[in-house]
């Protein structure tokens, strides 16, 4: 059995040249025309959102397995890659990018999950095509990484300067501080909520979840500024790969267009659930724009 499953990962898991150019191919044009299918619809099977189904996974399990496998693809490349190309090490700043996409999912994919009070259960839609999302662009950016991007200290010098890269990460650690504090004040609410559940007559937690309008930070102006967070995160890691890297272009691209609709969706939900007047003033995910 692991015979099979090894020898059908051969060549696409790390892929050869030819195959990483086809799958960032398709994952730089397919994806966003397949996010922006949300357009269409309210419908996200997750979140505030979610709705009984028989198609439901537990939330807090199907976050984790949809999540970790994009960094072990990316560390997984980045292992096995250099020896097939005849690589002896890779730079320092291959080992430090690595090293961010690892810092920022062992956030969100592990200790996330197990962080939140609750996750409401996930429709097996939402969680497949975040976990299809998660391989591919793990095994993208883990390629680029890993042999099929600057290999060199003089590759390196002549694709980004220091000034950039150091920039660039400066950017994504403040992204990566400003997502945690956001995500923390939504943790928060949710904490105060179950303890009011908590102090019910007969003891007993209520059957339906409360929310409330957070305010905390940018959501003074924002209904999803962790979101803005998170894309300043990886246009920074963008920055210090090099504006020529494709596959991080690629993955804040397709972050964008992923997450745009459910932020002007969830803005909407808010406007329906407590008015007009309470959420009026506030923008979706831009400061002043949408």
């Amino acid at each position: 059995m692991m015979s099979s499953i090894t020898g059908t990962l051969v060549g696409w898991v790390p892929p050869t040249r030819a195959r990483y150019d086809t799958i960032l191919k398709l994952w730089q044009t397919i994806m966003p025309s397949f996010a922006s299918i949300q357009w269409l619809t309210k419908w996200n099977g997750m979140g505030k959102t979610s709705q009984p189904s028989m198609f439901n996974l537990p939330g807090r399990w199907a976050w984790f397995f949809m999540e970790i496998p994009g960094f072990l693809a990316v560390l997984y490349c980045m292992r096995t890659l250099p020896a097939q190309l005849g690589l002896v090490a890779l730079p320092w700043q291959n080992k430090l990018l690595g090293g961010l996409y690892v810092l920022h999912y062992l956030y969100r994919a592990v200790a996330f999950p197990f962080l939140q009070p609750s996750i409401n259960d996930m429709h097996i839609l939402n969680a497949s095509s975040a976990l299809l999302f998660q391989i591919t662009n793990g095994v993208c950016l883990g390629s680029w990484l890993g042999g099929y991007g600057p290999v060199t200290q003089a590759q390196w010098a002549g694709h980004v300067s220091a000034t950039q890269f150091v920039g660039g990460v400066v950017i994504f650690g403040l992204g990566l501080a400003g997502n945690y504090f956001h995500d923390e004040h939504l943790r928060d609410i949710r904490r105060r909520a179950r303890a009011k559940q908590a102090k019910t007559a007969d003891g007993e937690k209520k059957a339906k979840r409360t929310y409330e309008i957070p305010q905390a930070g940018l959501f003074q102006y924002l209904f999803y500024p962790h979101y803005l967070c998170e894309w300043v995160e990886w246009f920074g890691f963008w920055m210090a790969c090099g504006w020529g890297c494709a596959p991080a272009r690629a993955f804040l691209v397709n972050e964008i267009f992923s997450m745009l609709p459910r932020a002007v969706n969830g803005k909407a939900w808010y406007r329906d659930s407590f008015g007009e007047e309470k959420t009026k003033g506030k923008k979706a995910v831009l400061p002043g724009i949408l």
